[in-house]
């Protein structure tokens, strides 16, 4: 048996607050290199993905980030510029820096143009593994601007009608400011489900839905050990979004990623990279926020008090679903299972890190 089998099978699943893991990803991202502060914040970012219940984008990652420091495809000291400014755009060279890092970088960057012209883009060249997208959208609401994000990436999902990973699977997040319910968040991918989920499934055994990928044979699964490539969601319409996204983000930065990985002298010998879009709204410049964040309120009311087919329980708006258990997990902690718990055991004894507490088993 091998080692990862044999931890997944005397790992025990646990309960750890979201202040523990920071703390241990802190530790972790510090001893490999990054600055405190840039360890800090890439930890802030996937606890925050577990808070919110996307588990796929959280500290289930520390070992493909670790994995991405050790191949030399992340900087951890990276020396990040803007290379081109006007007064509502940037772009940013990320230097390979960790993709919260650089989109951190970016939002802050576009909300303070949006400031001054009222919209501000910023565009990343050159990052990592941008993580879950909600994080940098939620927090521009959070601070009373509308916001979009998207990024590209090598080819992980299959085009509509093609059999092998052909694009990626290019996530996309939109927010807005909210009254008392707070901010409404899309974030999503343009594959049915996430790369994220079909390695999750993979890691913790479980089978995925018919329709989420194929094996190396382009055959449908449900088999999450052989899932290899995720499909497009909608079809055509994922696949097209998909694509668009590396035209307006890659090309636009002179970067481009799809066309290198897809040719036949370049298989198997990309590096991971990524590059991303970032773009805010101040509210305020276009209309009364006050009168805006009660108006998003009032449709989100409208949406829920639709009349409901017979198998839905309730009607859910972008988001809602994960401030939901956002709340629960920082009350109650966040559960992680068992094979997890084995992967983090293993980079906390690579880095003579402590181990979190865990607060309760399950």
């Amino acid at each position: 048996m091998s080692d990862s089998a044999r931890d997944a099978v005397t790992a025990a699943p646990a309960v750890v607050t979201a202040e523990a893991l920071r703390r241990f990803a802190t530790a972790v991202f510090c001893r490999w290199g990054l600055p405190e502060g840039d360890a800090r914040t890439v930890a802030d970012v996937l606890v925050w993905a577990d808070l919110r219940g996307i588990d796929s984008h959280g500290v289930t990652r520390i070992p493909m980030y670790l994995r991405l420091l050790d191949d030399g495809d992340l900087n951890p000291t990276p020396a990040i510029k803007t290379c081109l400014e006007t007064s509502a755009t940037t772009v940013i060279d990320a230097d390979r820096a960790a993709g919260p890092i650089a989109m951190t970088t970016a939002i802050g960057k576009a909300m303070e143009k949006a400031r001054d012209a009222g919209i501000g883009v910023a565009l990343v060249r050159g990052t990592t593994h941008t993580a879950a997208l909600g994080y940098y959208t939620s927090s521009a609401a959070e601070a009373g601007m509308a916001a979009i994000a998207f990024a590209a990436s090598v080819p992980m999902m299959a085009y509509h009608g093609a059999r092998v990973a052909s694009v990626s699977t290019s996530p996309i997040s939109i927010a807005v400011p909210g009254g008392e319910r707070g901010p409404v968040v899309l974030d999503m991918a343009t594959s049915v489900a996430s790369m994220g989920k079909l390695v999750q499934a993979r890691k913790t055994g479980t089978p995925i839905p018919a329709g989420w990928a194929i094996d190396e044979h382009g055959r449908p699964t449900t088999d999450s050990s052989v899932a290899m490539t995720p499909l497009p969601l909608g079809g055509p319409k994922g696949s097209g979004l998909a694509l668009m996204i590396e035209f307006v983000t890659s090309m636009l930065v002179a970067n481009p990623i799809l066309a290198d990985a897809l040719a036949l002298e370049g298989r198997g010998k990309q590096r991971h990279k990524q590059n991303a879009f970032a773009l805010a709204i101040d509210v305020a410049r276009f209309c009364d926020p006050a009168v805006f964040r009660n108006e998003v309120d009032r449709l989100v009311a409208a949406v829920k008090t639709l009349p409901r087919n017979a198998d839905a329980a309730e009607i859910l708006v972008p988001g809602e679903r994960g401030s939901r258990t956002f709340a629960e997990r920082s009350a109650r902690g966040i559960p992680l299972p068992g094979p997890i718990v084995a992967e983090l055991a293993r980079v906390a004894t690579r880095f003579g890190v402590a181990m979190f507490p865990t607060d309760r088993s399950r």
